[in-house]
């Protein structure tokens, strides 16, 4: 459906790792897209919110993590604490003025520990399949004796993937995790914040959105469950609604601001 564009690709230095990232001029309000867990910036939905916003004229990032895409490192090496670094290294480097951040999957921890690290920054959430805590919620509560004294041990503990080759889990994956985890605790975040959640999600259950929608400390947070979605939510209709939503945002954004002023 949609076609990658002609954005120029760049390249951010963060502890000499090198982080690529595309961003498209414009406006503010502008959108920052997070992608998920061994995902890159040109999936689906990144690329369709950039031509939204390129129509919209509004300023867009996307970008890989490192050891994600075109980004420098190897993914065996990453974490929740590092990529979280490099999330906001190109949030702090790449944008300005007041942003929607978007995030899919384990972009959504990341778009909340962003959003946290600068809330007079952050415009809106918008979280698909958010998965904050994933790696004790998701991860290691869900292993076995066997498999966790395989991890502790070893390292790593490979696990078949539906998406292509075997996702590594390491156990600094697991013990860095704890240091961010953010379920246990109200949230302090206040601005407006949208969930869009499929409940045929077969990787991070629908109602992690519901416990995110309960940590958040703000009142503007609504939640939309797509009966028949998946994890991934890259249908022409959620494409469709992503959009709807990001648009939304951007358009209550804009007019706080004019009424600001």
């Amino acid at each position: 459906m949609f076609n990658q564009t002609n954005s120029q690709e760049n390249t951010l230095v963060r502890d000499g790792a090198t982080i690529a990232y595309r961003r498209t001029e414009g406006s503010t309000p502008g959108v920052i897209f997070m992608g998920g867990f061994k995902s890159d910036m040109t999936g689906t939905k990144a690329v369709a919110l950039e031509e939204l916003c390129r129509a919209r004229g509004a300023a867009f990032v996307r970008f890989d993590y490192q050891g994600h895409g075109v980004s420098s490192g190897r993914f065996e090496d990453g974490g929740i604490g590092l990529w979280s670094q490099d999330a906001l290294a190109v949030f702090d480097r790449t944008t300005s003025g007041p942003q929607i951040v978007v995030g899919s999957s384990m972009g959504g921890w990341m778009m909340l520990l962003t959003a946290l690290a600068r809330p007079g920054r952050v415009a809106g959430l918008v979280g698909i399949a958010a998965a904050p805590d994933f790696t004790e919620d998701l991860i290691w509560s869900t292993l076995d004796e066997a498999d966790r004294n395989t991890l502790m041990e070893t390292g790593v503990l490979m696990q078949p993937s539906d998406y292509g080759e075997p996702y590594p889990y390491t156990r600094h994956l697991i013990e860095d995790g704890r240091k961010h985890l953010l379920l246990r605790q109200t949230i302090p975040l206040t601005c407006p914040v949208r969930l869009l959640h499929g409940m045929r999600d077969a990787d991070v259950p629908w109602r992690t959105s519901q416990r995110i929608a309960e940590r958040l400390a703000g009142e503007d947070v609504r939640i939309t469950l797509v009966k028949d979605g998946d994890h991934r939510l890259s249908r022409e209709q959620d494409i469709a609604l992503l959009c709807r939503t990001v648009s939304e945002l951007l358009d209550g954004a804009g007019a706080a601001d004019i009424s600001a002023a």
